[in-house]
């Protein structure tokens, strides 16, 4: 499965307008400064390395991110809905975590995370199109994502630290501490890491029928961003670094 061009680049300003919309100030500020530094490797991303787990493909990170942003408000209002207390935490929060949870699959400020797999009997027999890159220090997903906010000075409240260190729920048993307590007074204090994990489950597992079903991938977006070429029909590949990709669609800058 593969995005065109223009959904690429229609997803990034998507994206912005989220950051826009959802937050205010100086931290807006900051995360659009933080999210424009990584903008030609993150708009090119894909969101997992292996074709059956989801979105592995170029836009893939952008297209999740939207996906479970969109999610945690819809589960968000649903939970209200069905009576449960939603009061220990904000909605800025959840849409803070939403837009960040996977934000270490971007990598570091010099090397992206995921680079092409060459080998083509993995990607063929295996569906390993990508692989982690081993430039980086090892980190997991959610502590780099941590790690970047610190790095770009973008504070975070504690509710936000612990949603985006949770977000794959007990998939991760370092998620344990948190999220399997023996005493009741080492429960979480809010539902924000159960509504965003259910969020991240489901972007994930419709990502996934998306790939099974050979569906392609529809959005709804308002704008046409304005420094997009005239829409090519060619899909992207996934060979190539994110930067070599990125000047097939849009030229040199």
């Amino acid at each position: 499965m593969n995005l065109t061009e223009e959904q690429i680049a229609q997803n990034w300003q998507a994206l912005i307008r989220k950051i826009d919309t959802n937050f205010e100030g100086k931290r807006k500020d900051q995360l659009k400064s933080m999210y424009e530094s990584f903008a030609e490797r993150m708009m090119l991303a894909p969101a997992s390395g292996i074709e059956h787990f989801h979105n592995c493909f170029a836009g893939g990170y952008v297209d999740h991110v939207l996906r479970v942003m969109d999610c945690s408000e819809k589960l968000h209002d649903l939970w209200s809905s069905m009576g449960a207390d939603m009061s220990n935490y904000t909605k800025e929060e959840l849409m803070f975590c939403a837009l960040n949870h996977d934000l270490g699959k971007v990598g570091d400020k010099e090397n992206e995370y995921y680079v092409p797999n060459p080998s083509e009997w993995h990607r063929k027999n295996q569906g390993k199109i990508y692989d982690p890159n081993p430039k980086i220090q090892h980190m997991t997903v959610p502590h780099r994502s941590i790690w970047l906010l610190s790095n770009y000075g973008i504070t975070f409240s504690q509710n936000e630290m612990i949603g985006i260190l949770t977000h794959d729920g007990v998939y991760d048993s370092a998620n344990d501490a948190y999220l399997k307590p023996w005493g009741k007074e080492k429960a979480l204090w809010n539902n924000l890491p159960i509504v965003l994990h259910h969020a991240d489950h489901m972007a994930s597992r419709i990502e996934y029928e998306n790939w099974k079903g050979g569906n392609t991938i529809k959005q709804v977006l308002d704008t046409k961003p304005k420094f997009v070429k005239k829409p090519s029909t060619k899909n992207l590949s996934t060979n190539g670094s994110a930067q070599d990709m990125f000047k097939d669609l849009f030229g040199e800058a």
